[in-house]
């Protein structure tokens, strides 16, 4: 149990500083609309099948139909609360060009990551435990989240030029993810019984995450082909990566 205890986290923490090759490409390209409209849609697309084609049913496969939809709805309650209770900016209003209130919005925004970050530890602690190649394949998934959506929400910060602010709000948003491993590990330990629950728990967050804000924030440029073009994409690598990875 060590073992794979030490193998989650470790996941966790890859998966999740790949917010900093996000925010490097968001430097790169400075304010590429269209790739931040397809990046929102390749984000977008790959957390909803993640929860959809892999989450839901595993823990429909160890749980019944109804605890399962219940977890689920539970997940997208909390996170919705928290959402409302925790003052944090919506990423469609990180627009400010004063660069005090550029400053703010970043920290806001930072803070809101966070937030949203900690359900998909969360996801990888409770279906590692459950399937280890499942576990696996969920940290591939979330890693390729991070680095489109990490890239669509620093870039507006950009405008700062202040590279290690930006590179630090990235490292923190990204261990966000270790913390809701080490909690969902926490939790599994002390009622296993509970696991096929947190995994259901985990999806119904993400998908709030997915339509409460990823989904307003690339309507906002109204480029509906690039958002269309990055969310088919995104299915297309989920299934080559179920199908080499299980």
């Amino acid at each position: 149990m060590e073992t794979n205890n030490l193998i989650i986290l470790a996941l966790s923490i890859i998966s999740g500083l790949t917010t900093l090759i996000g925010t490097s490409l968001a430097i790169f390209c400075k304010n590429n609309i269209k790739s931040i409209v397809a990046g929102m849609g390749f984000s977008t697309g790959i957390m909803l099948a993640i929860s959809f084609f892999e989450l839901i049913p595993e823990a429909l496969g160890e749980t019944s139909l109804v605890i399962t939809l219940s977890a689920t709805l539970v997940g997208l309650l909390v996170l919705a609360l928290l959402n409302y209770i925790i003052p944090h900016s919506h990423l469609i209003k990180a627009s400010s060009k004063n660069r005090t209130g550029l400053y703010k919005v970043a920290f806001l925004v930072t803070f809101g990551l966070i937030l949203h970050d900690f359900p998909e530890g969360f996801a990888m602690a409770s279906s590692y435990i459950i399937n280890p190649n499942l576990g696996i394949f969920v940290a591939i998934v979330i890693a390729l989240h991070n680095i489109p959506e990490e890239f669509a929400i620093a870039a507006p910060a950009v405008l700062l030029k202040d590279r290690k602010f930006l590179y630090k709000a990235a490292i923190i948003s990204g261990l966000a993810e270790p913390a809701g491993a080490v909690v969902g590990l926490a939790g599994i330990a002390v009622l296993p019984v509970l696991t096929p629950i947190f995994l259901a728990f985990a999806a119904g967050a993400m998908i709030f995450v997915s339509i409460h804000e990823l989904i307003p924030f690339a309507q906002k440029y109204k480029m509906p082909v690039y958002f269309i073009f990055g969310f088919v994409l995104s299915i297309i690598v989920f299934f080559l990566l179920k199908y080499f990875i299980s």
